[in-house]
């Protein structure tokens, strides 16, 4: 497969991710208003509780496969803040992974701060390539921090899946949290 066609399809997943992760927070505020919007969260929180520690592993188990198919088959070399992700990233493939087999929804304490540090980093990423004047002193000249080696859809760079890679683990992690606290 190409570049073009792997970078698309996991462009794809990361805006359906977001569009996922947008819509639980958004019912969750609205919960505290509406009673529907309520009811709508809760049924959310029922459906994703039994697959939820699968749905966060094939996140970031999906986004692990797709920063090592970007450097090792599509060459492109990560630059600094790229490797700080993947030292975010990659732990939370295997914890989280084992955490579903184990079906162990405590796992949650572990990876959500870890997801939040990766969450920064990426949201840093992404401002420092849209805003190249901002300070980036770990940066190298071989692969500068600010350049965009891959774009889809006008927008959607490596850091920004990354960033909604991160947050989606976030929301279903919290989804398993708010579900078991709740819980008798």
């Amino acid at each position: 497969m190409s570049l073009l066609t792997v970078s698309t399809f996991l462009a794809l997943l990361a805006l359906l991710a977001a569009a996922g992760a947008i819509g639980v927070v958004l019912l969750a505020l609205a919960g505290r208003w509406s009673e529907s919007a309520a009811d709508a969260y809760r049924s959310v929180r029922v459906t994703v509780s039994p697959i939820g520690l699968w749905l966060a592993f094939a996140v970031a188990g999906t986004s692990t496969a797709g920063s090592l198919y970007f450097s090792e088959i599509g060459h492109l070399v990560p630059c600094t803040l790229c490797w700080y992700q993947r030292i975010a990233m990659y732990p939370l493939a295997l914890i989280i992974g084992i955490a579903a087999w184990r079906d162990d929804a405590g796992v949650s304490r572990y990876a959500i701060p870890l997801a939040g540090i990766g969450a920064v980093v990426s949201a840093y990423h992404v401002a420092l390539q849209r805003l190249p004047g901002l300070p980036s002193g770990a940066c190298s000249l071989e692969a500068p921090c600010s350049a965009i080696e891959l774009e889809r859809f006008g927008f959607v760079t490596i850091p920004v899946m990354a960033l909604i890679g991160f947050v989606s683990i976030i929301v279903v992690l919290s989804l398993l949290t708010a579900r078991r606290s709740q819980t008798p």
